[in-house]
């Protein structure tokens, strides 16, 4: 990618960024929670805000010094674009799927699926798929205490 579109895409980045703020703002207070509807919202768009800023200033400061490559970069191996479809098809996948099958059983096929595409080992992926989904439901569930889909599982807690 040239170092303007880094540029421009940064400046997006955060603009949308700010915009979520913005907006996640006017979201509802929830009663008894210390932690409105805005809350992951707002996080999200500050993440957003700052990888945007982050990209506008490193590809500020790479224009000052000229990249080391000359020509053309590298062409996208073939490998990434299957390891994008299957991030692309697990997302898919979860939204048909979540609700019959529930959050427990998808959610860990497509930490499992996305991880083995990028090549994380058998063993890694196996413990972020697992662990992770368990956090997230954790967290879901029991803090910010919005549901997610049981499927064929039934609340175990």
């Amino acid at each position: 990618m040239s170092q303007r579109t880094d540029r421009a895409v940064g400046a997006a980045l955060a603009a949308l960024g700010a915009l979520v703020v913005w907006t996640a703002r006017a979201f509802p207070a929830v009663p008894g929670q210390k932690v409105g509807a805005g809350f992951l919202p707002t996080l999200v768009g500050a993440g957003l805000a700052v990888c945007g800023v982050l990209l506008v200033l490193r590809r500020s400061r790479g224009a000052a010094q000229a990249d080391v490559q000359p020509g053309a970069p590298a062409p996208v191996p073939p490998v990434r674009y299957a390891a994008a479809a299957i991030v692309l098809a697990s997302l898919l996948g979860y939204l048909l799927f979540a609700d019959r099958l529930g959050f427990l059983l998808v959610a860990p096929l497509m930490v499992l699926a996305g991880c083995l595409a990028f090549g994380t080992s058998w063993r890694a992926a196996l413990l972020w798929s697992i662990g992770g989904t368990l956090v997230v439901h954790f967290v879901f569930y029991k803090l910010l205490r919005v549901p997610l889909p049981w499927g064929v599982l039934r609340p175990f807690y």
